[in-house]
């Protein structure tokens, strides 16, 4: 298939989480024959803040990293998708796009008959921010990709709609594997940005009280932290390491010995079943997990021995100490993790669930360059 992906930013993962994803689909896609081509705005918010703070080197490490992927950089009032969608067969819009391209794609998909068009939701704002998803015009989409069964019910309660799938993110393990021989650096790595106050309670509760009380050498990474958060770190001696590339993640998880995820407020409130992409990230690394309460309502993982839930600090400090005390434990938590991520849980398991979708679509062919027809 010739494939289109109109992301925000495939070049630049600041502020933006969706990047590993997005990524290894787009890779992975490419690997199985496909061709695929990225379209990005040339003015991306991400890709501007990017540059802001860590200068061009940062796309230069993007494309040494990810040699295949090729944007095509458009200004949104001068893109002729007459001209650009010529000869595609299918088109995937994520949800970080203007609403006014989403309902121009659409109607050009009205016109031309010749591609399928999914609409490709990653966010809470069905739930938290129910009139700004309300206005994208999905009249002409052949359906919606979903991060989870509550988000997918969502679009088909509301009419937004006819047909969507659930379509859980996913490791790109070509980037994201254990690695070896890296020298330690510290007990304790966590990497996540900080929410506009989404979490700003639970971190306090779950990582920096307790890594100040066990005296864990801790490191986090990510951006947006207001002066208010840098001070709190520096009081419970824990090192802010800034943003931090992507693909860089696996580098330092393996120079620590544990990491953490604590989900923002609307995963755990609103959205179970939705762990966003960091236990992906840690299990494919096999580095072990501690996380705090989520409900894993899809049974995408095993509680218990793929990762540890703490469901408080107290917990939380138990969980780290025995961890940090334990190296088998430590290590047979993050093999498990690994075991189960590799199973059901990469970025090629996710493009055979697109090339099903595919083929539910009418594209009956899509399996041709794997030799092999599945029924």
């Amino acid at each position: 298939m010739r494939i289109a992906l109109f992301y925000h930013s495939v070049r630049s993962d600041w502020n933006h989480g969706n990047a590993h994803f997005l990524r290894g689909v787009a890779s992975e896609l490419i690997a199985q024959g496909h061709t695929v081509q990225p379209f990005e705005p040339e003015d991306a918010w991400s890709v501007a803040n990017l540059l802001q703070d860590a200068g061009p080197d940062a796309l230069t490490a993007f494309s040494r990293v990810y040699p295949t992927l090729k944007p095509r950089l458009y200004q949104p009032a001068t893109l002729d998708l007459e001209q650009e969608l010529d000869g595609f067969d299918l088109v995937i819009v994520h949800e970080w796009n203007e609403h006014d391209l989403v309902a121009r794609i659409g109607e050009h998909r009205a016109r031309n008959d010749g591609y399928r068009l999914l609409f490709h939701d990653t966010h809470h704002r069905s739930l938290t921010r129910h009139a700004d998803i309300a206005r994208y015009d999905l009249r002409h989409y052949d359906g919606v990709l979903a991060f989870g069964e509550v988000i997918r019910d969502r679009y088909l309660a509301h009419g937004w709609c006819e047909r969507a799938w659930t379509w859980h993110e996913a490791a790109d393990t070509r980037v994201f594997r254990p690695l070896v021989n890296e020298p330690p650096e510290g007990d304790l790595v966590w990497v996540g940005n900080w929410g506009d106050d989404e979490r700003t309670s639970e971190l306090a509760e779950f990582l920096f009280e307790p890594a100040s009380d066990l005296g864990l050498r801790t490191r986090i990474h990510g951006v947006r932290y207001p002066r208010t958060a840098l001070e709190q770190l520096d009081a419970c001696g824990i090192d802010y390491g800034g943003w931090l590339a992507n693909f860089d993640v696996p580098r330092v998880f393996a120079r620590h010995k544990v990491t953490v995820h604590i989900p923002r407020r609307p995963y755990v409130e609103s959205l179970p079943g939705i762990p966003t992409i960091r236990p992906f990230e840690a299990m494919a690394c096999g580095i072990p997990l501690v996380t705090s309460p989520w409900e894993d309502s899809e049974g995408l993982f095993h509680a218990g021995s793929d990762y540890l839930v703490a469901s408080s600090g107290d917990e939380m400090r138990r969980h780290l100490r025995d961890l940090i005390s334990d190296p088998a434990m430590a290590s047979e938590l993050g093999m498990q993790g690994h075991r189960t991520l590799l199973e059901r849980h990469t970025c090629a398991h996710r493009v055979d669930e697109l090339l099903y979708i595919c083929r539910e679509l009418g594209m009956t062919d899509v399996f041709r360059n794997q030799g092999e027809t599945k029924s």
